[in-house]
């Protein structure tokens, strides 16, 4: 008669194996529900964001700018916000991610736990939980004393979302740097390559598509922050392209301005009019703002597809 073999950590009482499977079953019920709670929010939200804002998502909302726009006319878009939110976007970028980077790299790589490695560690901790505003004041100061009241310009903003983005890029980019095995830095020690040329080479290749999602999550986390941008780049309505003069439109400050504007009942006569203008273009714009982190993110894995190891094969 042909016996079937007992797993080697199956237990001989019954019992035992019923009351495993049932606290198994009792566990992924638990997982199930809070993954469907948590979904919950995350899909009511974009359903309010898609009901209320794709009714103006039309080319002219994307490329017509606010100038000359008033009342209650359904005119006019969110194009200058929409170039004013990359150019900050990008400023902030370009000032965190070197920064975040090889801070993270140092930690990993070079501190071994020592005092300077855990003090840095500290105060990246502490640095996460700064309050936006508190960031976007501090741009305001720094660039009062430095360059005068009178100058105003989006670098102001980029440099405010940039104090929120390094420490969210130091962390996220260090845990990734620790997943890739020692074992791939010490074959590459081996063939005589020198340290610096193994990170570049060994540890930032294998790490690069978590390094890559390491920095959409810190663009994610600022590019809809409103209260620094309020204070360091204002509000205009037309079309500005230079990062370094003159205030800025951002998506996050024209969805609050919109919103807190008070929507009118239009003239019997009105041409072009809407009752609800404002309320609309702010979920639209809204809309627009998770459209473009989609797009950045879909890019972004791409880059990371490219430029890891295993895109190559």
């Amino acid at each position: 008669m042909p016996t079937t073999k007992r797993h080697p950590f199956a237990s001989k009482d019954p019992s035992f194996d019923r009351n495993r499977k049932i606290k198994d079953k009792v566990a992924l019920v638990l997982v199930s529900l809070a993954f469907l709670m948590a979904m919950i929010p995350l899909v009511s939200l974009l359903i309010s964001v898609i009901v209320g804002g794709y009714k103006l998502i039309t080319p002219s909302f994307l490329t017509y700018s606010m100038n000359g726009v008033f009342g209650q006319s359904t005119l006019g878009g969110a194009y200058h916000a929409i170039i004013g939110t990359l150019w900050v976007t990008l400023g902030a970028t370009l000032i965190s991610v070197p920064i975040g980077l090889f801070t993270a790299i140092y930690l990993t790589e070079y501190g071994n736990n020592g005092r300077l490695s855990r003090l840095t560690r500290f105060l990246v901790d502490v640095m996460t939980g700064i309050p936006s505003i508190v960031a976007g004041l501090f741009a305001l100061a720094l660039f009062t004393i430095v360059m005068g009241p009178a100058y105003i310009s989006g670098f102001r903003g980029s440099v405010a979302l940039s104090i929120l983005m390094i420490p969210t890029v130091v962390r996220s980019c260090e845990e990734m740097l620790q997943l890739v095995p020692n074992e791939l830095r010490e074959a590459s020690y081996a063939l005589g390559v020198p340290k610096w040329l193994t990170i570049v080479k060994v540890v930032l290749r294998t790490a690069a598509a978590g390094l890559t999602t390491s920095v959409m999550l810190a663009i994610a986390r600022v590019i809809g922050e409103t209260a620094p941008l309020l204070v360091t780049v204002g509000a205009t309505d037309r079309i500005n392209d230079n990062l370094f003069d003159g205030r800025m439109s951002t998506l996050p400050v024209f969805v609050y301005n919109e919103y807190t504007s008070v929507d009118m009942p239009c003239a019997a006569d009105a041409v072009n009019c809407s009752a609800t203008i404002h309320a609309d273009r702010a979920w639209a714009a809204a809309l627009t703002l998770i459209i473009i982190v989609m797009i950045l993110n879909l890019v972004a894995r791409f880059v990371a597809w490219k430029v890891s190891p295993k895109g190559r094969n």
